[in-house]
């Protein structure tokens, strides 16, 4: 596969800027692989392609208050500080991107309010560089009160209160994204008991999503692409529900992209699940043997985006392609807070 066999027209009136509500209202648009059969049904739906004893593996990862603006000591310029991930918990260090960049320079120091700041140690990109936080342990905490939600670039608006809460999933638990892994956006606690009480079970993994995510693929032979690393964890627990489901043939339902790069990552030789955490670089594109998954859910993404790519890996690329085509010729919402497939 190419680049250019993702590429698309897609209209940005497509992407959605606000999510629906309540979240399990969105629109779902199920794809058959068997038989290519598309059907338009509701989120709430999905539960109907669950059986008891399935297992559904879910996202953990939390988003958190990413995007921080600042000012330069002495000067007083405003910096943009974009939190990417952090490096050395105890010393408090962590990459970021600034912005604008040719305002930063090692040994500045960065003031937030009058109780956190950071000092530039290094360079790491051109807006890249790597900083000393004066709060010694958890960083996250003292971003969460004075941080932005860090909405997706192609969301064209300020982050608002509301995006606190609506850019994070029921499952969010674990600090650490800075992208929300959106296919679990579309579930509440309400469709979650639903599920639980079909008997079906519920397990977590996390795969901390960086900003990678939305990093354009700039080579045509999709073979020389790299992904950014990123973190992910699969609990001795998580990994012995998983197979032994499979060993009983029931069905493993994955929510998202990114937890399922996470369970690709960990398989071993003879086709199980080992408990992990480490990085994962995968890249996942057509053709590919999924020896996890059974049902995908995902959002529609964008054109040329490495999430298509595994989409399509797992639907089929004409398939997938000719379901595009229907969401945009049906005005599903794209991205983010857009609508949902659910590949079986």
């Amino acid at each position: 596969m190419k680049l250019s066999d993702f590429k698309f027209n897609f209209p940005k009136s497509y992407i959605a800027k606000y999510p629906v509500s309540p979240r399990d209202k969105s629109n779902l648009l199920v794809l058959d692989r068997e038989t290519e059969v598309m059907e338009d049904k509701k989120f709430t739906d999905v539960i109907n392609y669950m059986s008891k004893g399935d297992v559904m593996v879910v996202n953990e990862t939390r988003v958190f208050q990413a995007r921080l603006y600042g000012k330069k000591e002495k000067t007083n310029a405003k910096i943009e500080v974009f939190l990417l991930r952090e490096l050395n918990e105890e010393d408090s260090i962590w990459d970021v991107i600034v912005d604008p960049a040719r305002k930063v320079r090692i040994g500045n120091k960065i003031y937030f309010n009058d109780k956190l700041w950071c000092e530039v140690i290094d360079n790491t990109t051109s807006r890249g560089r790597t900083v000393r936080f004066n709060q010694p342990g958890n960083v996250f905490a003292a971003v969460e009160k004075i941080g932005l939600t860090p909405l997706p670039p192609y969301i064209k608006r300020e982050a608002e209160p509301a995006d606190k809460e609506n850019y994070q999933t029921v499952f969010a638990r674990v600090d650490g994204a800075v992208a929300a892994p959106t296919a679990g956006l579309h579930f509440t606690p309400k469709l979650l008991n639903k599920i639980k009480e079909k008997g079906i079970k519920i397990v977590p993994i996390i795969l901390h999503i960086g900003l990678g995510t939305f990093r354009p693929v700039e080579v045509e032979d999709l073979t020389k692409h790299k992904m950014d690393s990123e973190f992910y964890e699969i609990s001795p627990k998580t990994s012995d529900t998983i197979n032994k489901a499979k060993a009983s043939k029931n069905k493993i339902i994955v929510v998202g992209t990114s937890a399922t790069r996470a369970l690709e990552s960990s398989i071993t030789a003879s086709g199980v699940v080992k408990p992990s955490r480490g990085w994962t670089d995968m890249f996942i594109y057509p053709p590919y043997k999924f020896r996890i998954a059974d049902i995908i859910i995902t959002n529609f993404h964008a054109p040329e985006s490495t999430l298509i790519m595994l989409a399509s890996a797992f639907a089929g690329y004409d398939f997938l392609i000719k379901a595009y085509k229907k969401a945009m010729k049906d005005k599903y919402r794209f991205l983010s807070y857009g609508d949902a497939m659910l590949i079986k």
